[in-house]
């Protein structure tokens, strides 16, 4: 697994709290991509994506938890967007 994803809006504290979870996920790595945008908009979060990492040799549990976590939040914050694409992740 190599994915970036975002959820537009999501707000700095709870990009945090989901990279603390999906971190306790073993064999998982999880980094918080800085926005990169010029221009100052109020609505957008500090953060532009996650990045989600895992080893190759990862199983399905680890892959499921994964899902598992993500799809928490999107009930609560919104669908997740798979970056540099259209569709959406979860």
């Amino acid at each position: 697994m190599d994915d970036r994803i975002r959820c537009p809006g999501l707000p700095l504290a709870v990009y945090r709290e989901i990279a603390a979870h999906l971190g306790q996920v073993d064999g998982v790595v999880v980094e918080l991509l800085p926005q990169q945008s010029q221009q100052f908009d109020y609505r957008l979060s500090q953060i532009d994506s996650l990045w989600i990492k895992s080893e190759p040799d990862s199983d399905l549990t680890c892959r499921e938890q994964v899902q598992r976590i993500l799809a928490y939040y999107s009930d609560r914050y919104g669908a997740w967007e798979a970056v540099n694409s259209d569709n959406t992740w979860v």
